[in-house]
């Protein structure tokens, strides 16, 4: 009987032992298996970090304004007689534009002429006359009181004549005319629009920490919608002594040679002012940075060894400077020569593998030009 029992638990110890075995085997290659699913490689596209040479510069935006532009009107009402140009030409300073009619008041010149000959006559006469005490003192100053009052009389006339004539007051091109012959106008009526533009101004507004990093003749660059290709170029000419109260900006206003006549006044531009003097700094493009809450980082491949495909990343802190197009600087966290990860980070952490595959990298430039496709 006991020879039996003996026998019946070794084959229960036996069956356990097995089972249990087979447990801790099926747990071991269940979290070996899982622990390779949980970490596969990635792929990812990568940049070498390396020295570039970095000019700081202020960024804004402006609007371009002639030196000389005005909207052309007459000071008195009256009938358009005559019109002297073409909408779009271009006109000398002092040329004539446009005259209302001022028959009547031609007239009226013309008789208070007569009366001014007529009184410089009679002082002439009175002035010989009183040579030889032919007539008294007095009445040749009348004679020459009249003789101004009249000539005063006539000028005031011509005045009136002259404000029914329009004349380009400087050199430019005109604008769309919005008289016709006949038409009635209004003192004030704006006719047509005439704007200098051999020479343009870009004023733009700045945050009032640039002052100290602004002056006059510091060379800028600008790019407008119309030519996105073209870079205009220009000097700072003139600071505004008054920040604004209410925006804390500061009003700069820049001056550009327009001789070849693309830009025009009312234009929108993108403004880029050099300041001091060019570093060699560290660039990435900027999609290598992922920018956090609680700071910036880059994915930094480690070299591979014994030349395997497959390589781990290193999760890094950056410090970023000041952001050129599609490029930034970094001051801290990079080194040249690093391999960084440009694309494909949504999926890494410390110590990810990865395969690099760059044959899809994506470009990054300073001064990206947006272009229809």
């Amino acid at each position: 009987m006991i020879k039996r029992m003996t026998i019946m638990l070794l084959a229960t110890g036996t069956v356990l032992g097995g089972l249990y075995g087979f447990q801790v085997f099926k747990a071991g290659m269940i979290q070996k298996v899982m622990a390779s699913i949980a970490n596969p490689p990635q792929t990812v596209s990568t940049t070498v970090a390396n020295f570039t040479d970095w000019q700081d510069k202020i960024e804004a935006v402006g609007t371009l304004k002639a030196a000389n532009g005005a909207d052309l009107a007459l000071q008195a009402s009256g009938i358009v007689e005559d019109i002297s140009f073409k909408s779009g030409d271009t006109v000398a300073a002092g040329q004539t534009l446009l005259r209302l009619i001022a028959h009547e008041d031609v007239a009226k010149l013309a008789s208070l002429q007569a009366t001014t000959d007529n009184y410089r006559i009679t002082f002439n006469r009175d002035r010989q006359q009183l040579k030889i005490n032919a007539v008294s003192q007095a009445t040749v100053d009348a004679d020459e009181a009249n003789l101004k009052n009249a000539q005063a009389l006539a000028d005031q006339q011509q005045a009136i004549i002259d404000q029914k004539t329009l004349r380009a007051p400087f050199a430019g091109r005109l604008g769309i005319r919005s008289a016709d012959l006949g038409q009635y106008l209004t003192a004030g009526t704006t006719i047509v629009t005439l704007q200098s533009l051999d020479v343009l101004y870009v004023d733009m507004y700045l945050p009032q920490q640039t002052i100290s990093q602004l002056k006059t003749g510091q060379a800028i660059a600008m790019t407008v919608d119309a030519y996105p290709a073209k870079t205009f170029t220009g000097q700072v000419s003139a600071i505004s002594p008054k920040v604004d109260s209410s925006s804390r900006n500061v009003l700069v206003r820049a001056t550009m040679d327009n001789t070849d006549g693309l830009l025009l006044p009312g234009m929108f531009g993108r403004v880029e002012i050099a300041t001091g003097s060019s570093m060699k700094l560290v660039t990435l493009p900027q999609t290598a940075i992922v920018y956090n809450p609680y700071g910036s980082i880059a994915f930094v491949v480690d070299k591979s060894a014994d030349g395997q495909k497959q390589r781990a990343v290193r999760q890094t802190f950056v410090k970023t400077g000041n952001v050129r197009g599609d490029n930034v600087s970094i001051t801290d966290g990079i080194k040249p020569g690093d391999e960084v990860v440009v694309a494909g980070q949504i999926k890494l952490g410390n110590g990810t593998p990865v395969v690099v595959d760059n044959s899809h990298v994506p470009t990054s430039e300073d001064t990206p030009v947006v272009t229809d496709q």
